[in-house]
């Protein structure tokens, strides 16, 4: 990731950022790959993420068929990756001790949130002091986060015949307080 740091025209890439909310919440910005195990860290284990990629890859490709025949029954927009990571046991449990390791690491930044893409499972979720934001992305849950002008952040899903569960930010006791 550190090779793609740098500036291309107006727009800068960084390892990592802090952005101060309207509501003066400091959010830490980071892709998150740098807390994956399989991906970096001692003990790589790069024919597990290469076989990963690969069928990570293979379902995606299924993809375009699936809703080419689901568009002909009438049926909206479904994602077969998005579901294979929601349903899979060790996915899921992967993925709960991503968030709480992001949202740890967060902490030695004394940040009150921390935002990263890295697994692409979109998410709003408090561990302890640190809310962790997860936008999703564009090719299989079709979300975005966005802040309100009242400093919320809140998860938008572009998928509109799928119901989904709104995602806000958790409340916070200094909202209150005027800081």
């Amino acid at each position: 990731m550190t090779s793609f740091c740098g500036v291309y025209g107006n727009i800068e890439i960084k390892e990592n950022a802090l952005h101060v909310t309207a509501s003066g919440e400091r959010v830490l910005i980071i892709h998150g790959h740098e807390l994956d195990v399989v991906v970096s860290g001692s003990g790589r284990m790069k024919w597990l993420a290469f076989a990963g990629d690969v069928g990570y890859q293979f379902l995606l490709s299924l993809n375009p068929l699936i809703n080419f025949v689901r568009r002909r029954f009438g049926m909206g927009y479904w994602s077969l990756t998005a579901y294979a990571k929601r349903t899979v046991k060790d996915a899921v449990s992967f993925i709960g001790k991503f968030e709480a390791a992001v949202a740890h690491y967060a902490e030695r930044y004394r940040v009150d949130a921390v935002l990263c893409g890295h697994i692409h499972s979109a998410a709003i979720r408090e561990f302890g002091t640190v809310v962790y934001y997860n936008c999703g992305d564009w090719v299989e849950s079709c979300t975005a986060l966005i802040e309100e002008s009242d400093g919320w952040i809140n998860m938008v899903n572009f998928l509109p015949r799928v119901q989904r569960p709104q995602m806000r930010s958790p409340q916070r006791e200094l909202m209150g307080s005027g800081v």
